[in-house]
């Protein structure tokens, strides 16, 4: 997944400003795909200039007013084109599995305290996508295309936070009682 095609979809959901979809990449889209607010910014210039989207007209232009953008056909047509292309799965890298890899040869001190704290992380993200299904899909039967799709990505940060949260349970089980808290 690139940026561009990450603010196309936001912008296909809902015309925003920068700022409007920096908060929404926070909220939402952050949590699988993240950006910085300049990157947004920078990326939503190079949007403009390729002409897949374009500043929203403004009732009375004034200097500093944040400007909004919508998508335009050929932006759709450019994010069509990439939803329905083929794209390899991208092999997985973490520091984590590599520290671990590490610690089989070089020892397991320290590793046990960050390992907890990652657990930690993934209990509280974990939670979050909870809280977020259960406010957002809270019957489970999603009646719009739309709503399904959002919802099956989000299941997938679910199990993926479940997976972590188990992988890291059984990781400090198996570290050397002297290592484990």
């Amino acid at each position: 997944m690139s940026l561009p095609h990450a603010i196309l979809t936001a912008l296909l959901e809902k015309p925003s400003s920068g700022l409007e979809l920096t908060r929404r990449f926070d909220r939402s889209i952050g949590y699988f795909w993240s950006a910085t607010h300049q990157q947004i910014y920078r990326e939503l210039g190079k949007l403009e200039a390729e002409g897949h989207i374009r500043t929203l007209p403004s009732e009375a232009p004034a200097r500093g007013q944040k400007k909004s953008y919508e998508v335009l056909p050929d932006g759709r047509a450019e994010l069509a084109r990439w939803t329905a292309g083929p794209q390899d799965p991208k092999p997985h890298r973490d520091a984590t599995l590599l520290r671990l890899r590490a610690a089989a040869v070089v020892g397991t001190a320290g590793l046990a305290a960050d390992l907890t704290r990652h657990l930690d992380l993934h209990r509280r993200q974990l939670a979050e996508y909870e809280e977020i299904e259960a406010r957002d899909f809270p019957s489970g039967d999603d009646d719009s295309a739309q709503a399904r799709l959002q919802h099956l990505v989000l299941r997938a940060g679910i199990e993926l936070e479940t997976f972590w949260t188990s992988w890291l349970t059984q990781a400090l089980a198996e570290l050397p009682a002297e290592e484990n808290p």
